[in-house]
């Protein structure tokens, strides 16, 4: 196995990370969540509801704290703000934890969804100790870029795949000088990325696995960690497996862009 490929330190926030990192969206059951954690990941974003992923959690970080890195959020409720301190208290309670390592602003999609006021909230809680670095999600990818540059956020969780790419030119150029965390999500596009398109790519060509799509994200080095929600534990083991084949090479990559494209031009909604 490539550990360079596979490993990696999440930007500024010094955390040591598997570069595949484990969502349950889509409850794929607890053993599959310990079979991710047998097999090396040690990333988890936990969104107070999968309570699969918070059972096995409450076990894990009982037992070894230091290795797995956690992230959870609050969810922006676009008029005003949720109350913060009272949905990271909620997390810390669920996961029987003293700290979260990264707290997340969640679902920002408009730069006035995240008001100065929001991050200085933000940071005041860090300054507490109970957690460890302060991002974001987003899909404005300028604002998102705005953030980079600036250097304000310690993570950034953003949506980048093989149809979507405007992060290449939106956000990847303003890390360098702050090196936030990159946190991708979305690597099959809604598993669209891995199903034929009904015109427009010839029935002899293949099409893309949900293998060729993660390595895609994280062929790009400015990406640190990209989420899997995989639905039970055959769909996970043939994602880390995949890995093993480390970055794509020239043609496939030349591939998954075309392929990507086919598929944004055919579903442009999802923008």
């Amino acid at each position: 196995m490539d550990t360079e490929f596979t490993h990696t330190i999440l930007g500024r926030t010094g955390l040591k990370t598997h570069r595949l990192g484990l969502s349950a969206t889509y409850w794929p059951g607890k053993k599959t969540v310990y079979r991710a954690i047998d097999s090396g990941l040690n990333f988890f974003f936990c969104f107070g509801i999968d309570k699969q992923m918070l059972a096995v959690m409450r076990d894990v970080l009982n037992q070894d704290r230091e290795k797995n890195v956690v992230a959870t959020g609050a969810y922006n409720l676009l008029v005003g703000h949720p109350n913060l301190r009272r949905t990271l208290e909620k997390r810390l309670r669920q996961l029987r934890t003293d700290y979260i390592d990264i707290f997340l602003f969640l679902g920002v999609t408009k730069p006035k969804h995240f008001p100065r006021k929001v991050l200085d909230e933000l940071y005041e809680l860090k300054a507490e100790g109970k957690f460890g670095h302060v991002g974001i999600s987003s899909h404005d990818r300028k604002f998102a870029g705005e953030m980079a540059a600036e250097g304000a956020l310690d993570t950034l969780m953003i949506r980048y795949n093989a149809a979507h790419r405007g992060a290449e030119q939106d956000i990847f150029p303003y890390t360098a000088s702050h090196d936030p965390g990159i946190i991708s999500y979305t690597a099959t596009r809604w598993r669209q990325l891995t199903r034929r398109p009904k015109k427009g790519w010839p029935m002899e060509r293949p099409i893309p696995d949900a293998g060729l799509c993660y390595r895609f994200v994280l062929s790009n080095p400015h990406v640190h960690v990209c989420l899997t929600a995989p639905s039970n534990q055959k769909q996970l083991d043939e994602n880390i497996s995949a890995l093993d084949k480390g970055p794509l090479s020239e043609d496939e990559m030349r591939f998954m862009r075309e392929f990507g494209d086919v598929i944004y031009n055919q579903n442009k909604y999802f923008m």
